[in-house]
């Protein structure tokens, strides 16, 4: 049977993580994951990260900064219509 413990703790000097006891006995094998929060993806750099996605969103703001073929649309009439 496997049992799973879940602690939160601070990489300290050199990178060593130290876990506090965990009721698991002395000597037991156990199977270490690290899950670290990612860095905030720059949403503006992913959207131009390539050329013909860059090109699009420029085209769209502009569309919209002239409002051309821009259709408004009222936060209730949002959710009637893509609201299940």
């Amino acid at each position: 049977m496997i049992r799973a413990v879940k602690q939160k703790g601070i990489v300290g000097k050199q990178g060593k993580i130290e876990l506090s006891s965990t009721g698991i006995d002395e000597g037991t094998e156990v199977e270490i994951i690290i899950l670290a929060p990612s860095s905030e993806v720059d949403t503006t750099k992913y959207l131009f990260s390539t050329e013909a996605n860059k090109q699009e969103l420029l085209e769209a703001i502009e569309r919209v900064e002239k409002e051309d073929n821009v259709i408004p649309i009222t936060p209730d009439e949002w959710h009637e219509k893509y609201s299940s």
